[in-house]
Parts: structure tokens; C-alpha cells; sequence
């Protein structure tokens, strides 16, 4: 039975959909069936492993129940890993869902007949705490939330803990927080280095040991359409997505 990470934070430009998919890609190299659903209208994840927007079908498709998970599935380039796309329907999804009943199931009874096919299915969250990625949570084991090392970098994690809390109490006791990632670190900066030892203080036991570095290569990686590790793989920032995958299968 595959494990599900959803990767979650409320606050944009964290580093979310570059954790995503560099994650899914070092799990895959290192030999573990992988897949990465893009539950994001942006459809960065997407793009970001070589894939068209457009894809059909996709996981707009399989939330609206025009299609099975197992059909939507598109391979990367990378083997064993393979992608469950998004697209800008998806948006419509944020006013849809919140109309049917038992919608924060849907993404969860999707990916069940996948849980056997997969070690690791890595959730890509969009930027709120809105239906989607409500229906993340619901279907998610266990949750990773990456922080900017930047000076809001507290702000709305107790807000998103609590949004955890209300989940696990009544949709799904099963979830988890696998660890908080720090992400976009410049140890040079006094900033950087005092917000990691105050998240590290005030999350002694969450905070992942890795911290992901600012880098360019992680930057530039996207617009080739592949994970840093496939377009830099000496880089720095290929070196800290190797030791986090190892974190997180450490983690269970």
C-alpha cells in the first residue's frame, strides 16, 4: 500500500511545486514506483516534468467524475515516475466542489485503486486552504509544509495547523505532518539563519533536518521542463532534494 504525501501551505512562493516535483523525481530514481498529482489550476508541476497544460484527460476531469485516475495518468521522461496533470479548468473546481455533497472524499476515492500501484504519491497543493486543497488532505497520509527562511515565515502556520487539526478530527484521522521543510535558504543572510532557529524552536520535532538552499539551478530547472536533479544533478540544490527524498523515506 503506497503512502500519500500532500505538499501544503496556504502562502504562495514557498517552494511548494518545486518540492513536489523534485521530491516525486529523487523517490523515482532511487526505484520506487512515483506519481505526482498536480491539484493545482497553475499547472506548474505539470509543466515543470515536460508536460502540456492541456492534457486530457486530467485530474479536473477525474474530480468532475469524467474519468478514472488510472486514465489520466501520463509517463515523464523520468522512469517510474508518472503525473496525474492539472489545467486551468481545474479552477472551476475551487466554486463546484463546495456544492456536492461528500466532495472532500473525491480526490481520495480517485486515488485509492492507485494506492497499490504506487510506493509514493506526492499531492501538489495550490496556494490556499480552499477546496482543493482541503480534497489533498482528505486523501493525504501524511503532509509536508515547506517555509521560506523570509520574515513572514510564521505567518499563517498556525492557521494551517489548525486547518490540519480540524481534518484529522473529523475527515481523515489518519493524517499527519511528515515534517516542515525550509526552503529558498541563504545562510549568508543574519534574516535567514534567525528564522530557521525560530521555527526550530518552535517546532523542535517537525522541522526536516535538510534545508533547501536559494539556488539558481533550482530556478532555472522548470522552464526545460525537468527536475534540477535531471538539469544540474551536482548542483546544491540537487544534492539537498537527494537528502530530503532520503528524509522522507526515513520518515516512513
Amino acid at each position: 500500500m503506497g503512502t500519500v504525501y500532500a505538499i501544503a501551505n496556504q502562502k504562495g512562493g514557498v517552494g511548494k511545486t518545486t518540492t513536489a516535483v523534485n521530491v516525486a523525481a529523487c523517490i523515482a530514481e532511487a526505484g520506487y514506483d512515483t506519481l505526482l498529482v498536480d491539484i493545482d489550476p497553475q499547472a506548474n508541476a505539470t509543466v515543470g516534468l515536460g508536460l502540456p497544460k492541456d492534457a486530457v484527460p486530467n485530474v479536473y476531469d477525474v474530480l468532475a467524475g469524467d474519468a478514472t485516475a488510472e486514465a489520466a495518468l501520463k509517463p515523464s521522461s523520468i522512469e517510474r515516475l508518472h503525473v496525474l496533470p492539472s489545467s486551468a479548468d481545474l479552477a472551476g473546481a475551487n466554486v463546484e466542489l463546495p456544492r456536492q455533497a461528500g466532495s472532500e472524499q473525491r480526490l481520495r476515492e480517485a486515488l485509492d485503486p492507485l494506492r497499490e500501484r504506487f510506493a509514493f504519491i506526492i499531492l501538489d497543493c495550490p496556494p490556499s486552504l480552499g477546496p482543493l486543497t482541503v480534497n489533498a488532505l482528505v486523501a493525504a497520509d501524511r503532509v509536508i509544509v515547506p517555509v521560506q527562511t523570509e520574515y513572514f515565515a510564521l505567518e499563517g502556520l498556525a492557521g494551517l495547523l489548525d486547518t490540519l487539526a480540524l481534518i484529522q478530527r473529523e475527515l481523515n484521522p489518519r493524517l499527519t505532518i511528515a515534517g516542515m521543510l525550509l526552503t529558498m535558504h541563504d545562510g549568508r543572510t543574519r534574516l535567514a539563519r534567525d528564522v530557521e532557529r525560530e521555527v526550530r524552536e518552535h517546532f523542535p520535532e517537525l522541522v526536516f533536518d535538510t534545508v533547501i538552499p536559494r539556488n539558481v539551478r533550482i530556478g532555472e530547472a522548470p522552464s526545460y521542463g525537468r527536475p534540477v536533479i535531471h538539469h544540474d544533478p551536482h548542483c546544491v540544490g540537487s544534492d539537498a532534494y537527494f537528502e530530503l527524498a532520503k528524509e522522507v523515506a526515513a520518515r516512513g
